[in-house]
């Protein structure tokens, strides 16, 4: 509904990514480990996450959160639009998984009409689905670089009616399963897993905590797009705002106040809107190529994808999704979970989190180590985008060649999963 103004000059020279310069000291590790045909992630960038129907983007059109961060990422490693083969947008709630949307956030950037766009629809990994796409695509050789995205306006497009569907699914248990609300397979998996009320609400304050702590000390600065927009606040006066922050994140929480909230899908379950991802707006993009024409523009390296799966499971427990994608992935990697140094696990619902993390013997210090969806909230088609960017920049802030992981479940039962490597310094 409002042109959106990207504020120039948004990353400040203390920034790790402030310059090209920069940016290429991310490039490093033994030659033996290179490939020139690698995947690797040139760079990356989202807007701040905005709470759905009430944040900072609640009057702004999903076209222009994306076009917001495809100029950036662009503008950042001085690459011209001309020079992608291809961009993949990652989206749910737009008809026709946001087809129309995505083309216009494409013009609306200054792309040219001769590079093509298109977007993909796998629900809560559509983002991370739009990266795989570019990936096989630079693979298969038909392009040497391509933009990977999400996006999702939750304020504008909510969760609803499924569509025409068969009268048959009633009679065939697994079709049956796919349209349980997803609430309800988080209280499941709690039941099925024994994963108790006290331990979700741990999980959630932890994740608040960690937030909390990540956004007072910056450390979402350099990811983050500042953006300048308009909204309608509660009077109905248009007010004009510079949006830097993340404002879903509550650093007051207490393991006292999350423990008085009543269940919200089930009158004697343990899934609450604290220890649940929140419903939001955002977007991300991922600028990816293959390693010897990233090279031979002179771009820089920020990680390189070693591996990426995605697995089925049960409908009515799709949150366990990620116990089995991050395994799969990781054998593809010839990688352990004692080898990963960060896991980024979308927390859809504290529930699964918990369960996901427990199955897979991960130690908790090493997910989620800025927060998750319980405090940054999950524009469903941009989280898997956003935690491509989160996890990249979290590795280089370590300083040393290390490897990490992002995974999560996916609504009517699957789960997805990539492995990626930080070269070092």
């Amino acid at each position: 509904m409002h042109r959106l103004k990207i504020i120039s000059g948004h990353l400040r020279p203390s920034s790790p990514v402030g310059s090209r310069r920069d940016l290429q000291r991310a490039e490093c590790g033994s030659a033996a480990s290179r490939s020139p045909e690698d995947v690797v992630v040139v760079h990356g960038l989202r807007t701040a996450i905005g709470k759905a129907k009430r944040g900072a983007f609640k009057d702004t059109t999903p076209d222009e959160l994306l076009s917001a961060v495809m100029t950036a990422v662009l503008k950042d490693v001085g690459l011209s639009p001309n020079k992608l083969g291809d961009v993949c947008v990652g989206n749910v709630l737009q008809p026709g998984a946001g087809a129309l949307m995505a083309r216009v956030a494409h013009f609306l950037s200054g792309f040219p009409e001769t590079v093509p766009v298109y977007t993909v629809n796998r629900q809560c990994s559509s983002g991370l689905q739009a990266l795989f796409n570019i990936a096989g695509a630079i693979r298969s050789r038909s392009i040497d670089l391509g933009l990977a995205c999400g996006v999702e306006s939750m304020s504008l497009r909510s969760v609803g009616n499924p569509g025409d569907l068969s009268s048959r699914l009633m009679d065939n248990d697994k079709a049956r399963d796919c349209i349980i609300p997803m609430g309800i397979t988080s209280e499941n998996v709690a039941e099925r897993f024994g994963v108790s009320r006290e331990k979700q609400d741990a999980f959630a304050l932890s994740s608040q905590q960690k937030a909390a702590r990540a956004q007072s000390s910056g450390l979402f600065q350099q990811e983050i797009v500042p953006i300048s927009t308009k909204f309608v606040d509660s009077d109905g006066k248009e007010q004009q705002v510079t949006v830097t922050k993340d404002d879903g994140i509550r650093a007051g929480t207490t393991l006292a106040g999350l423990s008085k909230l009543k269940p919200a899908f089930k009158n004697d379950g343990s899934t609450t809107a604290g220890n649940s991802s929140q419903v939001s707006d955002g977007a991300a993009a991922v600028l990816i190529g293959r390693r010897s024409a990233v090279q031979a523009l002179g771009l820089p390296v920020l990680g390189v994808l070693r591996a990426s799966a995605v697995v089925g499971v049960p409908p009515d427990i799709m949150g366990i999704g990620p116990a089995f994608a991050i395994p799969a992935a990781l054998e593809q990697a010839g990688l352990t979970v004692a080898d990963i140094d960060v896991f980024e696990i979308n927390e859809a619902f504290a529930s699964q989190a918990v369960y996901c993390v427990e199955k897979l013997g991960i130690p908790l210090e090493k997910v989620n180590p800025n927060g998750g969806a319980i405090a940054l909230g999950h524009p469903l088609g941009c989280t898997g985008a956003r935690q491509v960017v989160t996890l990249l920049n979290e590795l280089r802030r370590r300083g040393k060649r290390g490897y990490g992981v992002v995974s999560m479940c996916i609504g009517t039962g699957m789960g997805a999963a990539a492995v990626f490597e930080y070269p070092g310094p």
